[in-house]
């Protein structure tokens, strides 16, 4: 286990966050009609009622450049100096995906990367940005999460089919201070290889999921993390305003809270829309959250995630005050 922290006086502070989600909408009564399931069954055992789909002419590219064009415009964080890409969903193997978002950014010359890390991805990304400001290396650092999951799965699995939508989240992080709204807390992260084939993909249409040991170690991971994260930063359990978990199944964020002890009113949560986005799953989770008022300025906020890897980390931060007080028109659901 690692835990990544800042150097004195250069803290990654969040100041702007941002959402893209395609159009297309694919609701369990869509997948019902060709799918030995029910919607009953889809809901009661992953608490999702639909998700959003990319067509062939949406990509992963796409959606992280909606998704950051956001973020940039939540805020005045300066000239960006690096950009992130998590994502297990790259438009190809070669070349990345984060040299594309940059240049439609208008920041060709800066480094930019991808970073595979699969649903834990986000928060290994803003580790990444947390150490490249507190070396001095960038000022201003761009953090995309973003993924086309449904292209995952086999058609035909009514296993997994169900679980995984499309989507990106963003946010941008500057150099600050430890003490202000915004700054990033210590993050803990951990990986086991011995796990890496409970959740695997040789391909698209190949997805496999071992969802009896995946719920057990995504529960004990995510949990025994949020505990370190809050320690490390210097907080008690009862004290955290909200606990922002990977969107991956309902019933394993119920479980995550109950370890922890957080009441519904505290654990924010927006599957039932979304399904599994992967990488993007908890910025799109801030950035509908601060948008609808469940998530305000000053509160104690502690993201958590687990992943194919097995990955899994957690960290917190006191919600800033965004100029972000609701969607723009179209974002997060784009048309």
């Amino acid at each position: 286990m690692t835990t990544a922290s800042a150097v004195a006086g250069r803290a990654a502070v969040v100041c702007g966050v941002g959402a893209a989600l395609p159009p297309h909408i694919v609701a369990n009564a869509d997948l019902t009609a060709r799918l030995d399931t029910t919607d009953e069954w889809i809901r009661s055992r992953t608490g999702i009622n639909q998700r959003h789909v990319a067509g062939t002419d949406l990509s992963t590219t796409d959606l992280a450049v909606r998704a950051a064009v956001q973020a940039l415009a939540d805020g005045e964080p300066g000239p960006v100096e690096a950009v992130v890409v998590a994502t297990t969903t790259p438009d190809r193997c070669c070349p990345a995906t984060a040299p594309a978002v940059a240049t439609r950014l208008g920041l060709t010359g800066i480094p930019a990367f991808d970073l595979a890390a699969g649903c834990t991805g986000f928060l290994y990304g803003l580790a990444t940005a947390a150490g490249f400001l507190a070396a001095g290396t960038a000022r201003t650092v761009l953090v995309v999460g973003a993924d086309r999951l449904a292209t995952l799965p086999d058609p035909e699995d009514r296993t997994t089919v169900p679980l995984f939508g499309d989507g990106a989240g963003a946010v941008v992080l500057r150099r600050g201070s430890a003490d202000e709204a915004g700054a990033l807390g210590p993050v803990v992260l951990g990986s086991d290889g011995t796990g890496a084939d409970l959740i695997r993909a040789a391909r698209p249409g190949a997805l496999h999921v071992d969802g009896t040991d995946v719920f057990r170690h995504a529960v004990d991971r995510m949990a025994s993390t949020s505990r370190q994260a809050a320690t490390a930063s210097g907080w008690e359990l009862v004290d955290v305003d909200r606990l922002v978990p990977h969107q991956a199944n309902s019933r394993i964020t119920a479980f995550v809270a109950r370890r922890l002890g957080f009441s519904d009113d505290r654990q924010l949560s927006n599957i039932a829309e979304t399904g599994n986005t992967g990488a993007a799953s908890i910025p799109l989770l801030l950035a509908r959250s601060a948008a609808d008022g469940r998530l305000k300025p000053g509160h104690r906020t502690l993201l958590t995630a687990f992943g194919a890897g097995l990955t899994w980390g957690a960290t917190t931060l006191t919600w800033p005050d965004l100029s972000l007080t609701r969607l723009p028109e179209g974002a997060g659901h784009d048309r």
